[in-house]
C-alpha cells in the first residue's frame, strides 16, 4: 500500500473506530509506528482534524467526516435503499459490490447521521416476493447481456413470446445488438433485432440459450437510451364492464394497457388499448364473470372460445 492510500485508510479507520493508538494503526497497515507518526503529521498539515490524546491514541474531531462524503440522513437512506435494490435486481457482480458499498457508507457516516438514517430505514422495506426469489435465470441473462454491451458484441437467444404468431408459434430464434436495459417489473432488453430489422424489446425472463457472439456491433450515434421512446402501436380499443365488487382489485392488479376507468350504474367501464386482442385474454379470464367484454366483437368471441375449451377439460 502506498503512502496516499494508507493515509486515506487511516482516516477511514479513525472514523470507524473513533480512537486508535499508533501501535494499532501500525499493526493494521503492517508498517512501523514511526511511519504512522509521519502519516498523522501529514494528515494534520493537510487539514484533517485529527487530535492526539496522551495514553489513549488518535481520533477525529467530532463532526468531522471525509469530504466529499457529507450526507444528510435522508440522503444516506436514499443511497442505502439503492444498494438494497441493486443487490436484489442486478447481476451477481454488482450485487456483491452493493453489499461492500453499503458497509463502507455505513462506516463513514457521522454517528448522529448514522443513527438517524438507521431509524428512518426501519420504516422502509423492499419486499422480496416469491417472484423475486426466482431470479436466478433472469440474473444470469442480465450478466451475459451486460458483458456483451460492454464489449459491443451481438447476442443470440431463443425467445418465448406471450402471444403466438399467426402460425401459432410462440418460440423464435433471435440475433440482436443489445442497446440498453430497462427495468419495468423485471428487466427488458432494448435491442436491434436482425430478424425484424428494427428495434425490439425482450423480457429477460423469456430468453433461453442466451449467448454472446464474436460478431461486434456499433451503437448508432443518434441513439440515447435516456431519450428513447418506443413507438406506440396499440391501436385497438377495448371496452370492458367491470363489476363494482371487483373494481378495486382490477385497479390494483392493473394492466399496462389500461387507459381509463369510469363508474357507471351497473359497474365500471374500462377502456384499454392493445396491439392485438390476445394480449388481454389472460387478464380478463383471471377475473371470471366479474368482467364482460363489450367490444370489439373479435375479443368477445376469443373469450367465448377459450371458455368453451376450458369446459371441455372439466
Amino acid at each position: 500500500m502506498n503512502k496516499t492510500d494508507r493515509m486515506l485508510a487511516i482516516v477511514l479507520e479513525l472514523q470507524r473506530h473513533k480512537i486508535l493508538r499508533a501501535e494499532d494503526l501500525a499493526a493494521t497497515f503492517e508498517t512501523s509506528v514511526r511511519t504512522i507518526y509521519r502519516d498523522i503529521q501529514a494528515l494534520s498539515e493537510a487539514g484533517v482534524a485529527i487530535i492526539g490524546s496522551p495514553g489513549q491514541g488518535y481520533s477525529l474531531i467530532e463532526g468531522y467526516f471525509l469530504p466529499p462524503v457529507s450526507f444528510t440522513a435522508e440522503e444516506a437512506v436514499a443511497l442505502l435503499l439503492g444498494t438494497d435494490f441493486i443487490e436484489q435486481w442486478f447481476d451477481s457482480r454488482y450485487a456483491g459490490h452493493a453489499q461492500t458499498s453499503r458497509r463502507k457508507l455505513e462506516a463513514i457516516l457521522p454517528e448522529a447521521v448514522a443513527n438517524e438514517s438507521s431509524q428512518i430505514r426501519k420504516n422502509f422495506r423492499m419486499f422480496t416476493s416469491p417472484r423475486n426469489q426466482l431470479q436466478t435465470h433472469e440474473r444470469a441473462n442480465l450478466e451475459v447481456i451486460h458483458n456483451a454491451m460492454l464489449e459491443t458484441r451481438k447476442i443470440s437467444f431463443h425467445y418465448n413470446k406471450r402471444v403466438a404468431e399467426a402460425d401459432g408459434n410462440t418460440r423464435s430464434v433471435r440475433t440482436a445488438a443489445p442497446y440498453g436495459l430497462v427495468f419495468m417489473q423485471g428487466w427488458v432488453l432494448v435491442a436491434w433485432c436482425e430478424l425484424r430489422q428494427s428495434i425490439r424489446h425482450f423480457r429477460l425472463l423469456r430468453m433461453t440459450e442466451l449467448a454472446a457472439l464474436e460478431a461486434e456491433y456499433k451503437l448508432p450515434e443518434d441513439f440515447r437510451l435516456a431519450q428513447y421512446k418506443p413507438p406506440d402501436d396499440r391501436h385497438l380499443l377495448v371496452k370492458v364492464l367491470i363489476r363494482h365488487e371487483i373494481a378495486d382489485q382490477a385497479r390494483e392488479t392493473g394492466s399496462y394497457y389500461l387507459e381509463t376507468m369510469e363508474e357507471k350504474e351497473d359497474g365500471w367501464l374500462a377502456t384499454l388499448r392493445v396491439r392485438q386482442p390476445e394480449e388481454l385474454l389472460q387478464w380478463l379470464l383471471g377475473f371470471g364473470s366479474g368482467m364482460v367484454v363489450l367490444e370489439p366483437e373479435v375479443l368477445r368471441e376469443r373469450v367465448k372460445n377459450e371458455l368453451q375449451n376450458m369446459l371441455k377439460r372439466y
